[in-house]
């Protein structure tokens, strides 16, 4: 006999609420109170009951599809980010589709491509170095800015970058340091502009100057921060600490001067930024600061899925908190 299929009704049933509080989670899971969206969601497992969503798509004449541009696909940092979108969208029959901002040239070109409204119904969008005309489509469909942010009325979910890099450097000054350096992102990123003068307002509130030569340029990457180790070992006078602005760029700089005898952190100590997952199983493991990733692509997702429920392009942009993480890399000295 073949397997009776699930309906809404047992959906219903099974969590104990009515038929619309189901459509209602499912539709539009941020309207509905938490512990009735986890009950709604726990019965569609338990039942295995399937959304029709060619049947619903066709009738609100939507695709049923989100695209999140990311640049570099291979960066670790986005995997858990991507993760919790994919978590809001899937339940209620959204599928997430993903493309790399950096892969091939023209890409004001594929961007406006992405922009139209039949590709998707909304977009997550990772790089805020594109050029805002290109998101000045007519008839384009929702877009919500992730980690970075621009200079117009596109909403964000974005992490307390200032805050986090006060914490690295006040953690470094509690610890005894007094000489402190600074690996930034890409010039002209908000992240890293934003990360840098978090560094330097911190260092003021505690009385000492930020050094031109102890700021070394870095774009997020590992070997950024193995080059910003080579400038360091050639100071006369190294900063006995460095705040990095992504764990990547600490990973770098850690190898690098590992390899010349250098040892972390007797010699030198770290924080970096972001607590991708590799970190803690360094030697020695990073201190850094946390960016809560999951909750960033699942707050994005809701943002985004509510802007695509009420028609609208805007929407209120949203902080995510920051944490430190303190594990090995950061030595106490003595002043």
């Amino acid at each position: 006999m073949d397997k009776k299929i699930a309906t809404i009704q047992d959906v219903a049933a099974q969590a104990g609420v009515s038929t619309a509080t189901v459509s209602r989670t499912l539709s539009k899971p941020s309207v509905v109170a938490k512990a009735t969206r986890e009950a709604v969601l726990a019965a569609v497992d338990r039942t295995g009951y399937r959304v029709n969503a060619t049947a619903s798509n066709l009738r609100r004449q939507r695709t049923g599809s989100v695209i999140a541009l990311v640049p570099n696909l291979a960066n670790p940092f986005f995997s858990q980010i991507l993760a919790g979108i994919n978590s809001v969208l899937h339940p209620v029959g959204y599928g997430l589709l993903i493309a790399d901002t950096q892969a091939g040239p023209n890409l004001e070109d594929r961007l406006s491509a992405y922009l139209q409204s039949s590709m998707a119904d909304g977009l997550i969008l990772f790089d805020g170095t594109l050029s805002p005309e290109a998101l000045k489509n007519p008839g384009r469909p929702p877009v919500v800015l992730a980690c970075e942010w621009m200079d117009d009325d596109l909403p964000s979910v974005c992490t307390e970058n200032a805050r986090g890099a006060a914490l690295a450097v006040g953690h470094l000054f509690d610890m005894g340091h007094r000489q402190i350096g600074h690996i930034t992102g890409p010039q002209g990123n908000v992240l890293s502009e934003t990360r840098l003068t978090g560094y330097r307002d911190a260092l003021a509130e505690r009385g000492l100057a930020a050094r031109p030569d102890w700021v070394f340029d870095g774009d997020f990457s590992m070997d950024s921060g193995a080059a910003a180790a080579q400038k360091w070992l050639r100071l006369e006078r190294r900063p006995t600490a460095l705040f990095c602005s992504s764990d990547e760029m600490a990973i770098g700089f850690m190898g690098a001067v590992q390899h010349r005898g250098i040892r972390v952190p007797e010699d030198v100590s770290l924080v970096g930024f972001d607590n991708i997952e590799v970190v803690e199983h360094l030697t020695p493991a990073l201190t850094t600061i946390r960016q809560r990733r999951t909750q960033i692509g699942e707050q994005a997702a809701r943002l985004l899925l509510d802007m695509i429920e009420a028609g609208t392009l805007s929407g209120p942009s949203q902080t995510v908190e920051v944490e430190l993480i303190c594990r090995d890399s950061v030595a106490r000295i003595s002043d």
